[in-house]
């Protein structure tokens, strides 16, 4: 077994929705998100009036995860987060979010919100070590697969990244 690749982390541009959108067909095939889905988020992620962020992560030539975080207020929402399966087990959902908690920190938000699969019980792992507590359920969000989203959240999110490193 070869061990995975260091990702570099990055803004997300234009140029990288068609490899993203590539990523996110194999990872969600039933719910994947559209190309003007994508260009829409980033529309809003730019600019003093930015109210978006949002994150690929590179190993070598190939995008290998991406996350992004929409803020309004004093609440923020985790819009998405997907890693390659080759990385799964390596950090680098923990580094993206470390991220969006960062970025929700600037845009000044007491609270982070997001909605995760209930089968999903990877993902619900990695929100629960970062502090996010489930507060409740959405009945047949993911569609067209019917499958319910447990709502999590956590208040403060800076103290979800305090010491926390981005390059490993």
């Amino acid at each position: 077994m070869t061990e995975p690749m260091t990702s570099v982390l990055r803004e997300m541009r234009w140029w990288d929705i068609d490899p993203v959108l590539e990523l996110e067909r194999k990872l969600f095939p039933d719910d994947a998100w559209s190309r003007g889905m994508f260009w829409s988020e980033l529309a809003h992620a730019r600019g003093p009036e930015a109210t978006r962020k949002y994150l690929v992560a590179e190993a070598g030539d190939r995008i290998v995860g991406y996350a992004g975080l929409a803020s309004s207020g004093e609440q923020a929402d985790i819009q998405t987060i997907a890693v390659t399966r080759e990385q799964w087990g390596t950090g680098l959902g923990g580094r993206l979010l470390t991220e969006l908690l960062r970025a929700a920190t600037a845009f000044e938000c007491a609270e982070v919100m997001l909605e995760c699969r209930v089968d999903n019980i990877r993902a619900q792992k990695l929100y629960e070590r970062f502090g996010f507590e489930a507060i409740g359920f959405r009945r047949g969000y993911y569609q067209p697969g019917n499958v319910d989203a447990l709502v999590m959240r956590l208040t403060d999110p800076s103290t979800s990244v305090q010491g926390t490193e981005i390059n490993g």
